[in-house]
Protein backbone atom coordinates (compact mmCIF):
# COMPACT_ATOMS: atom_id res chain seq x y z
CA UNK A 1 0.00 0.00 0.00
CA UNK A 2 1.30 3.48 -0.86
CA UNK A 3 2.47 5.89 1.78
CA UNK A 4 0.23 9.00 1.84
CA UNK A 5 2.99 11.14 3.37
CA UNK A 6 5.50 10.71 0.55
CA UNK A 7 6.14 13.67 -1.75
CA UNK A 8 8.32 12.47 -4.67
CA UNK A 9 7.24 13.36 -8.19
CA UNK A 10 4.31 11.31 -9.43
CA UNK A 11 2.60 10.95 -6.05
CA UNK A 12 -0.86 12.37 -5.27
CA UNK A 13 0.65 15.04 -3.01
CA UNK A 14 3.13 16.09 -5.69
CA UNK A 15 0.20 16.28 -8.11
CA UNK A 16 -1.68 18.51 -5.68
CA UNK A 17 1.30 20.83 -5.19
CA UNK A 18 1.73 21.05 -8.94
CA UNK A 19 -1.88 22.08 -9.43
CA UNK A 20 -1.54 24.74 -6.72
CA UNK A 21 1.54 26.26 -8.35
CA UNK A 22 0.01 26.26 -11.83
CA UNK A 23 -3.27 27.73 -10.62
CA UNK A 24 -1.51 30.58 -8.86
CA UNK A 25 0.77 31.24 -11.83
CA UNK A 26 -1.75 30.98 -14.65
CA UNK A 27 -4.52 32.80 -12.78
CA UNK A 28 -2.36 35.72 -11.60
CA UNK A 29 -2.55 35.27 -7.83
CA UNK A 30 0.90 36.75 -7.15
CA UNK A 31 0.11 39.90 -9.13
CA UNK A 32 -3.20 40.49 -7.35
CA UNK A 33 -1.72 39.79 -3.90
CA UNK A 34 1.20 42.15 -4.41
CA UNK A 35 -1.12 44.94 -5.57
CA UNK A 36 -3.47 44.80 -2.58
CA UNK A 37 -3.07 47.58 -0.04
CA UNK A 38 -1.42 46.46 3.24
CA UNK A 39 -3.45 47.15 6.35
CA UNK A 40 -1.77 45.43 9.27
CA UNK A 41 -1.62 47.13 12.65
CA UNK A 42 1.76 48.77 13.21
CA UNK A 43 3.67 48.65 16.48
CA UNK A 44 2.77 52.27 17.21
CA UNK A 45 -0.93 51.58 16.73
CA UNK A 46 -1.23 48.39 18.75
CA UNK A 47 -3.05 48.40 22.08
CA UNK A 48 -1.10 45.40 23.38
CA UNK A 49 1.77 45.64 25.85
CA UNK A 50 5.13 44.21 24.88
CA UNK A 51 5.09 41.82 27.86
CA UNK A 52 1.67 40.45 26.85
CA UNK A 53 2.84 39.89 23.30
CA UNK A 54 6.00 38.08 24.35
CA UNK A 55 4.09 35.76 26.70
CA UNK A 56 1.57 34.97 23.96
CA UNK A 57 4.31 32.98 22.20
CA UNK A 58 3.80 30.40 24.97
CA UNK A 59 0.19 29.81 23.91
CA UNK A 60 -1.77 27.78 26.45
CA UNK A 61 1.31 27.62 28.72
CA UNK A 62 1.27 31.38 29.22
CA UNK A 63 1.58 31.87 33.04
CA UNK A 64 0.14 35.40 33.02
CA UNK A 65 -2.85 35.48 30.62
CA UNK A 66 -4.76 38.72 30.09
CA UNK A 67 -8.50 38.93 30.69
CA UNK A 68 -11.11 40.03 28.17
CA UNK A 69 -11.92 43.74 28.59
CA UNK A 70 -15.02 45.88 28.08
CA UNK A 71 -13.96 47.07 24.62
CA UNK A 72 -13.07 43.64 23.28
CA UNK A 73 -14.81 41.44 20.73
CA UNK A 74 -15.17 37.70 21.43
CA UNK A 75 -16.14 34.85 19.13
CA UNK A 76 -17.14 31.38 20.34
CA UNK A 77 -17.21 28.62 17.70
CA UNK A 78 -19.76 25.80 17.52
CA UNK A 79 -18.32 22.34 18.15
CA UNK A 80 -18.93 18.59 18.42
CA UNK A 81 -18.63 16.65 21.71
CA UNK A 82 -17.13 13.15 21.55
CA UNK A 83 -16.35 10.34 23.98
CA UNK A 84 -12.70 9.88 24.91
CA UNK A 85 -11.23 6.41 25.40
CA UNK A 86 -12.06 6.56 29.11
CA UNK A 87 -15.74 7.12 28.28
CA UNK A 88 -15.85 10.77 29.35
CA UNK A 89 -17.23 13.43 27.03
CA UNK A 90 -14.85 16.03 25.59
CA UNK A 91 -15.01 18.80 22.99
CA UNK A 92 -12.56 21.14 21.32
CA UNK A 93 -13.41 24.74 22.13
CA UNK A 94 -12.14 27.40 19.74
CA UNK A 95 -12.45 31.07 20.70
CA UNK A 96 -11.03 34.33 19.38
CA UNK A 97 -10.52 37.78 20.88
CA UNK A 98 -10.14 41.10 19.04
CA UNK A 99 -9.95 44.80 19.76
CA UNK A 100 -13.19 46.46 18.64
CA UNK A 101 -11.37 49.26 16.81
CA UNK A 102 -10.70 48.61 13.14
CA UNK A 103 -7.53 49.61 11.34
CA UNK A 104 -7.48 53.28 10.25
CA UNK A 105 -6.69 52.00 6.76
CA UNK A 106 -10.16 50.45 6.42
CA UNK A 107 -11.34 53.06 3.91
CA UNK A 108 -8.31 52.51 1.69
CA UNK A 109 -8.80 48.75 1.79
CA UNK A 110 -12.49 48.98 0.88
CA UNK A 111 -11.64 51.14 -2.12
CA UNK A 112 -8.85 48.78 -3.14
CA UNK A 113 -11.08 45.71 -3.13
CA UNK A 114 -13.88 47.60 -4.91
CA UNK A 115 -11.44 48.56 -7.64
CA UNK A 116 -10.15 44.99 -8.00
CA UNK A 117 -13.65 43.58 -8.54
CA UNK A 118 -14.64 46.31 -11.01
CA UNK A 119 -16.82 48.57 -8.85
CA UNK A 120 -16.92 52.34 -9.29
CA UNK A 121 -15.88 54.68 -6.48
CA UNK A 122 -18.86 55.29 -4.20
CA UNK A 123 -20.74 52.20 -5.37
CA UNK A 124 -23.39 51.11 -2.84
CA UNK A 125 -21.73 47.70 -2.60
CA UNK A 126 -18.79 49.33 -0.80
CA UNK A 127 -20.95 49.17 2.35
CA UNK A 128 -21.07 45.38 2.00
CA UNK A 129 -17.29 45.25 1.57
CA UNK A 130 -16.77 47.38 4.69
CA UNK A 131 -18.99 45.10 6.78
CA UNK A 132 -17.35 41.87 5.59
CA UNK A 133 -13.79 43.14 5.77
CA UNK A 134 -14.20 44.23 9.39
CA UNK A 135 -12.99 40.90 10.90
CA UNK A 136 -9.76 41.29 8.91
CA UNK A 137 -8.96 44.75 10.28
CA UNK A 138 -9.66 44.26 13.97
CA UNK A 139 -6.49 43.77 15.97
CA UNK A 140 -6.13 40.24 17.33
CA UNK A 141 -5.67 40.16 21.10
CA UNK A 142 -2.97 37.62 22.07
CA UNK A 143 -2.84 35.79 25.39
CA UNK A 144 -6.51 36.28 26.28
CA UNK A 145 -8.28 33.94 28.70
CA UNK A 146 -12.03 33.67 29.24
CA UNK A 147 -14.66 31.52 30.91
CA UNK A 148 -17.84 30.18 29.38
CA UNK A 149 -21.01 28.88 31.02
CA UNK A 150 -21.57 25.44 29.51
CA UNK A 151 -25.28 24.60 29.43
CA UNK A 152 -25.76 27.49 31.86
CA UNK A 153 -24.27 25.35 34.65
CA UNK A 154 -20.65 24.21 34.35
CA UNK A 155 -17.96 26.87 33.98
CA UNK A 156 -15.17 26.08 31.53
CA UNK A 157 -11.98 28.12 31.20
CA UNK A 158 -10.65 28.70 27.68
CA UNK A 159 -7.21 29.89 26.67
CA UNK A 160 -4.98 31.67 26.94
CA UNK A 161 -4.84 32.18 23.20
CA UNK A 162 -1.75 32.48 21.08
CA UNK A 163 -0.26 35.33 19.06
CA UNK A 164 -3.14 35.21 16.58
CA UNK A 165 -5.77 35.79 19.25
CA UNK A 166 -7.18 32.28 18.85
CA UNK A 167 -7.36 29.64 21.57
CA UNK A 168 -8.04 25.96 20.98
CA UNK A 169 -8.67 23.76 24.01
CA UNK A 170 -10.01 20.22 24.39
CA UNK A 171 -12.08 20.27 27.57
CA UNK A 172 -14.13 17.71 29.47
CA UNK A 173 -17.89 18.42 29.33
CA UNK A 174 -20.92 17.09 31.15
CA UNK A 175 -22.57 13.86 30.04
CA UNK A 176 -25.01 14.00 27.14
CA UNK A 177 -26.87 11.88 24.61
CA UNK A 178 -26.44 11.39 20.86
CA UNK A 179 -27.68 14.46 19.00
CA UNK A 180 -28.23 16.56 22.13
CA UNK A 181 -27.47 20.27 21.65
CA UNK A 182 -26.09 22.37 24.49
CA UNK A 183 -25.79 26.15 24.37
CA UNK A 184 -22.90 27.93 26.10
CA UNK A 185 -22.34 31.63 26.67
CA UNK A 186 -19.18 33.65 27.29
CA UNK A 187 -18.84 34.84 30.88
CA UNK A 188 -17.37 38.23 30.01
CA UNK A 189 -18.07 41.89 30.88
CA UNK A 190 -21.47 43.13 29.67
CA UNK A 191 -19.97 45.59 27.20
CA UNK A 192 -18.16 42.85 25.25
CA UNK A 193 -19.63 42.22 21.79
CA UNK A 194 -19.29 39.50 19.16
CA UNK A 195 -20.55 35.92 18.94
CA UNK A 196 -21.02 35.23 22.63
CA UNK A 197 -23.05 32.01 22.29
CA UNK A 198 -22.11 28.67 20.81
CA UNK A 199 -23.68 25.25 20.31
CA UNK A 200 -22.20 21.88 21.21
CA UNK A 201 -23.66 18.78 19.53
CA UNK A 202 -23.06 15.39 21.18
CA UNK A 203 -21.88 12.51 18.96
CA UNK A 204 -21.59 8.93 20.25
CA UNK A 205 -18.60 6.87 19.02
CA UNK A 206 -20.51 4.89 16.38
CA UNK A 207 -22.79 5.74 13.48
CA UNK A 208 -22.36 7.92 10.38
CA UNK A 209 -20.65 11.31 10.04
CA UNK A 210 -19.98 13.74 7.19
CA UNK A 211 -16.95 15.87 6.35
CA UNK A 212 -17.61 18.50 3.70
CA UNK A 213 -15.48 21.11 2.01
CA UNK A 214 -17.10 24.55 1.62
CA UNK A 215 -15.60 26.62 -1.20
CA UNK A 216 -16.91 25.50 -4.62
CA UNK A 217 -18.32 22.35 -3.03
CA UNK A 218 -21.35 23.89 -1.35
CA UNK A 219 -20.63 27.63 -1.78
CA UNK A 220 -19.77 29.41 -5.02
CA UNK A 221 -16.33 30.92 -4.35
CA UNK A 222 -14.34 30.65 -7.61
CA UNK A 223 -11.20 29.55 -5.80
CA UNK A 224 -9.17 29.42 -9.03
CA UNK A 225 -9.64 33.16 -9.55
CA UNK A 226 -8.19 35.79 -7.18
CA UNK A 227 -10.75 38.36 -8.29
CA UNK A 228 -13.48 35.71 -8.03
CA UNK A 229 -12.49 35.01 -4.41
CA UNK A 230 -12.56 38.72 -3.57
CA UNK A 231 -15.96 39.21 -5.17
CA UNK A 232 -17.62 36.12 -3.68
CA UNK A 233 -16.18 36.83 -0.22
CA UNK A 234 -16.61 40.58 0.13
CA UNK A 235 -19.27 41.67 -2.40
CA UNK A 236 -21.66 39.03 -3.69
CA UNK A 237 -24.57 37.47 -1.86
CA UNK A 238 -23.33 34.08 -0.59
CA UNK A 239 -24.66 31.56 -3.09
CA UNK A 240 -24.99 27.80 -2.55
CA UNK A 241 -23.90 25.51 -5.37
CA UNK A 242 -27.02 24.50 -7.25
CA UNK A 243 -28.46 21.23 -5.99
CA UNK A 244 -26.19 20.91 -2.97
CA UNK A 245 -28.68 22.03 -0.28
CA UNK A 246 -31.10 19.39 -1.56
CA UNK A 247 -28.35 16.76 -1.63
CA UNK A 248 -27.30 17.53 1.95
CA UNK A 249 -30.89 17.40 3.12
CA UNK A 250 -31.11 13.94 1.52
CA UNK A 251 -27.87 12.83 3.18
CA UNK A 252 -29.20 13.96 6.53
CA UNK A 253 -32.29 11.78 6.12
CA UNK A 254 -30.07 8.81 5.24
CA UNK A 255 -27.54 9.16 8.09
CA UNK A 256 -30.14 10.44 10.65
CA UNK A 257 -30.51 13.99 11.91
CA UNK A 258 -28.24 13.33 14.89
CA UNK A 259 -25.18 12.43 12.77
CA UNK A 260 -22.34 14.98 13.19
CA UNK A 261 -21.28 17.22 10.30
CA UNK A 262 -17.88 18.86 9.88
CA UNK A 263 -17.35 21.69 7.40
CA UNK A 264 -13.62 21.71 6.62
CA UNK A 265 -12.37 24.82 4.81
CA UNK A 266 -8.98 26.36 4.05
CA UNK A 267 -10.45 29.78 4.86
CA UNK A 268 -9.06 31.62 7.92
CA UNK A 269 -11.09 32.13 11.08
CA UNK A 270 -11.69 35.76 10.05
CA UNK A 271 -14.50 34.39 7.87
CA UNK A 272 -16.18 32.39 10.63
CA UNK A 273 -19.22 34.70 11.12
CA UNK A 274 -19.73 34.90 7.35
CA UNK A 275 -19.51 31.13 6.85
CA UNK A 276 -21.55 30.29 9.95
CA UNK A 277 -24.49 32.32 8.65
CA UNK A 278 -24.14 30.68 5.23
CA UNK A 279 -24.20 27.23 6.86
CA UNK A 280 -27.24 28.10 8.95
CA UNK A 281 -29.10 29.49 5.93
CA UNK A 282 -28.65 26.48 3.64
CA UNK A 283 -27.10 23.38 5.22
CA UNK A 284 -27.25 21.04 8.24
CA UNK A 285 -25.74 22.34 11.46
CA UNK A 286 -22.15 21.26 12.01
CA UNK A 287 -18.72 22.27 13.24
CA UNK A 288 -16.81 24.70 11.02
CA UNK A 289 -13.11 23.82 10.99
CA UNK A 290 -11.07 26.68 9.55
CA UNK A 291 -7.37 27.45 9.37
CA UNK A 292 -5.87 28.41 12.73
CA UNK A 293 -4.81 31.84 11.62
CA UNK A 294 -6.09 35.36 12.01
CA UNK A 295 -4.89 37.17 8.92
CA UNK A 296 -4.43 40.93 8.85
CA UNK A 297 -4.09 40.86 5.07
CA UNK A 298 -6.49 39.99 2.25
CA UNK A 299 -3.52 38.59 0.35
CA UNK A 300 -3.22 36.11 3.22
CA UNK A 301 -6.79 35.00 2.50
CA UNK A 302 -5.87 34.29 -1.13
CA UNK A 303 -2.79 32.34 -0.05
CA UNK A 304 -4.78 30.33 2.51
CA UNK A 305 -7.20 29.15 -0.16
CA UNK A 306 -4.52 28.23 -2.68
CA UNK A 307 -1.41 27.00 -0.85
CA UNK A 308 -0.85 23.89 1.28
CA UNK A 309 -4.50 22.92 1.35
CA UNK A 310 -3.92 19.17 1.04
CA UNK A 311 -1.55 18.95 4.00
CA UNK A 312 -3.83 21.18 6.08
CA UNK A 313 -6.95 19.14 5.32
CA UNK A 314 -5.27 15.80 5.97
CA UNK A 315 -4.09 17.12 9.34
CA UNK A 316 -7.62 18.18 10.32
CA UNK A 317 -9.12 14.89 9.10
CA UNK A 318 -6.60 13.10 11.33
CA UNK A 319 -7.95 15.13 14.24
CA UNK A 320 -11.54 14.12 13.46
CA UNK A 321 -10.40 10.49 13.27
CA UNK A 322 -8.93 10.79 16.77
CA UNK A 323 -12.30 12.03 18.00
CA UNK A 324 -14.53 9.56 16.14
CA UNK A 325 -12.45 6.58 14.93
CA UNK A 326 -15.43 4.19 14.85
CA UNK A 327 -17.76 6.39 12.81
CA UNK A 328 -18.50 5.60 9.16
CA UNK A 329 -17.43 8.65 7.20
CA UNK A 330 -18.75 10.32 4.04
CA UNK A 331 -16.34 12.90 2.57
CA UNK A 332 -17.50 15.52 0.04
CA UNK A 333 -15.32 17.94 -1.92
CA UNK A 334 -14.64 19.35 -5.38
CA UNK A 335 -12.03 19.44 -8.13
CA UNK A 336 -10.85 23.06 -7.81
CA UNK A 337 -8.46 22.51 -4.91
CA UNK A 338 -6.78 19.42 -3.43
CA UNK A 339 -9.81 17.61 -2.04
CA UNK A 340 -9.31 14.44 -4.15
CA UNK A 341 -5.67 14.11 -3.05
CA UNK A 342 -6.41 14.93 0.60
CA UNK A 343 -9.30 12.50 0.79
CA UNK A 344 -7.29 9.80 -0.95
CA UNK A 345 -4.48 10.30 1.56
CA UNK A 346 -6.96 9.99 4.45
CA UNK A 347 -8.36 6.75 3.05
CA UNK A 348 -4.92 5.21 2.84
CA UNK A 349 -4.08 6.37 6.36
CA UNK A 350 -7.26 4.99 7.92
CA UNK A 351 -8.39 1.91 5.97
CA UNK A 352 -12.10 1.16 6.33
CA UNK A 353 -12.97 4.40 8.14
CA UNK A 354 -14.14 6.32 5.06
CA UNK A 355 -17.05 4.63 3.29
CA UNK A 356 -17.68 7.07 0.44
CA UNK A 357 -16.00 10.04 -1.25
CA UNK A 358 -18.01 12.40 -3.47
CA UNK A 359 -16.11 14.89 -5.64
CA UNK A 360 -17.94 17.66 -7.50
CA UNK A 361 -16.36 18.23 -10.91
CA UNK A 362 -16.45 22.02 -11.29
CA UNK A 363 -16.98 22.90 -14.94
CA UNK A 364 -17.68 26.64 -14.64
CA UNK A 365 -15.33 29.63 -14.29
CA UNK A 366 -13.67 28.24 -11.16
CA UNK A 367 -11.86 25.64 -13.25
CA UNK A 368 -10.66 27.97 -16.02
CA UNK A 369 -7.00 27.54 -16.88
CA UNK A 370 -6.28 24.13 -15.35
CA UNK A 371 -8.51 21.71 -17.26
CA UNK A 372 -6.35 18.81 -16.07
CA UNK A 373 -8.01 19.14 -12.67
CA UNK A 374 -11.09 17.52 -14.20
CA UNK A 375 -9.35 14.80 -16.21
CA UNK A 376 -9.97 11.15 -15.23
CA UNK A 377 -6.23 10.62 -14.78
CA UNK A 378 -6.18 13.19 -11.96
CA UNK A 379 -8.81 11.31 -9.95
CA UNK A 380 -7.25 7.92 -10.68
CA UNK A 381 -3.91 9.16 -9.32
CA UNK A 382 -5.53 10.79 -6.27
CA UNK A 383 -7.39 7.58 -5.38
CA UNK A 384 -4.75 5.06 -6.40
CA UNK A 385 -4.81 1.77 -4.46
CA UNK A 386 -8.41 2.43 -3.35
CA UNK A 387 -11.51 0.44 -4.38
CA UNK A 388 -13.25 2.07 -7.35
CA UNK A 389 -16.65 1.91 -5.64
CA UNK A 390 -15.29 4.05 -2.78
CA UNK A 391 -15.20 7.30 -4.80
CA UNK A 392 -17.58 9.01 -7.19
CA UNK A 393 -17.05 12.14 -9.34
CA UNK A 394 -20.23 14.02 -10.19
CA UNK A 395 -21.50 17.10 -12.01
CA UNK A 396 -25.18 16.98 -11.04
CA UNK A 397 -25.67 16.54 -7.26
CA UNK A 398 -28.88 14.60 -7.89
CA UNK A 399 -26.87 11.69 -9.34
CA UNK A 400 -25.28 11.11 -5.93
CA UNK A 401 -28.50 9.99 -4.27
CA UNK A 402 -28.37 6.48 -5.68
CA UNK A 403 -24.71 6.06 -4.68
CA UNK A 404 -25.45 7.36 -1.20
CA UNK A 405 -28.47 5.11 -0.73
CA UNK A 406 -26.46 2.07 -1.75
CA UNK A 407 -23.53 2.99 0.55
CA UNK A 408 -25.59 3.84 3.63
CA UNK A 409 -27.97 0.91 3.41
CA UNK A 410 -25.02 -1.48 2.95
CA UNK A 411 -23.35 -0.01 6.02
CA UNK A 412 -26.35 -0.24 8.38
Amino acid sequence: MSNPRRTPAGTPRAQSIGFEKRTRSECGFDDVESSLAPFGVSASQTHQGKFTKILSYLGSRNPFPAQVGDDDVVWLMDNIAFRAQNGNWHAEFVAAAFDHQASPKLVDLVGDIASKVGLSKGDKEEATIEKRIAPFVMEALPGRQMNIKFDNTAEIRLGPGGRNGISSDVRKVTDGQEGAIVVSRAAVPKAVTGMLEMKTVYAEPEGWAVISDIDDTIKVTQTSSPVGILRSTFVSQPTPVQGMPELYAYIQTMVTSSAPWFYLSASPYNLYPFLRKFRDDYFPHGQLILRDSNLMTVSGLLSNLTLGTEKYKVDRIEKIHRWLPKRKMILIGDSTQSDPEAYGDACRMFPGWIKLILIRKVEDIAAVGIQEKNEPQRFEKAFEDLPRELWHVFEDPAECQEVLHKTVTAGL
